[in-house]
């Protein structure tokens, strides 16, 4: 019955994976710390997308990634802090999640190098920044709000009413890059995180 009520809201096989890998995560950890007394059964009927729908799906969305002329076209046309953010994302393969929980403290403008441990895999990243990129995050840093909490202060990027781009699952950033690229009337579906992708491919 829950495969079924997910299914009707229309979501795509990527997101049907992780809702049932998520429902999984809580019934293995109420059963492992003996707060059910056996594992849960969940029949033929609550699994996983297969490999080959998952493959075939990625086929009909296209390659998840930029173009050097749709990109030049983002950067030039993006305001701040947007501007320093696409530049991090296709010079570092920053995620969403990575520029919102970015420390000042990473970025040394005097060598030009980042040097920061990803959030998500905890991997250490080392990577050298171009003049762009290190001209446009001094930019920012002129307009830079000063945060409503001082924990937060060390964050190179805050929005405008002092907030973290942490809230609501970093969906603030997808936001702002939807609406750059709607503006130039660059079509597909991409988002921020295509950068990364870019990197990873190029």
């Amino acid at each position: 019955k829950l495969r079924s009520k997910w299914a009707a809201k229309g979501w795509g096989p990527v997101t049907m994976k992780d809702r049932i890998n998520r429902a999984r995560v809580v019934f293995n950890y109420a059963y492992k710390t003996r707060l059910i007394p056996a594992p849960v059964f969940y029949g033929e009927e609550f699994t996983r997308p297969s490999l080959k729908v998952l493959r075939l799906n990625r086929a009909a969305k296209g390659k998840q990634m930029f173009e050097a002329e749709e990109l030049q076209r983002m950067i030039e046309g993006a305001r701040q802090p947007l501007k320093a953010m696409l530049l991090l994302g296709i010079n570092a393969g920053l995620g969403n999640a990575d520029i919102a929980r970015l420390p000042l403290s990473a970025i040394d403008m005097e060598s030009g190098w980042l040097t920061n441990a990803r959030g998500k895999t905890g991997i250490d990243r080392r990577c050298p920044l171009w003049p762009e990129t290190i001209e446009a995050i001094r930019d920012w840093l002129t307009q830079r709000p000063a945060p409503k909490d001082p924990a937060n202060f060390d964050l190179l990027f805050i929005t405008k009413r002092g907030n973290t781009w942490d809230k609501d699952e970093h969906r603030a950033l997808t936001h702002e890059c939807r609406k750059l690229l709607d503006a130039l009337g660059i079509k597909g579906s991409r988002n921020f995180y295509a950068l990364r992708h870019t990197v990873e491919t190029i």
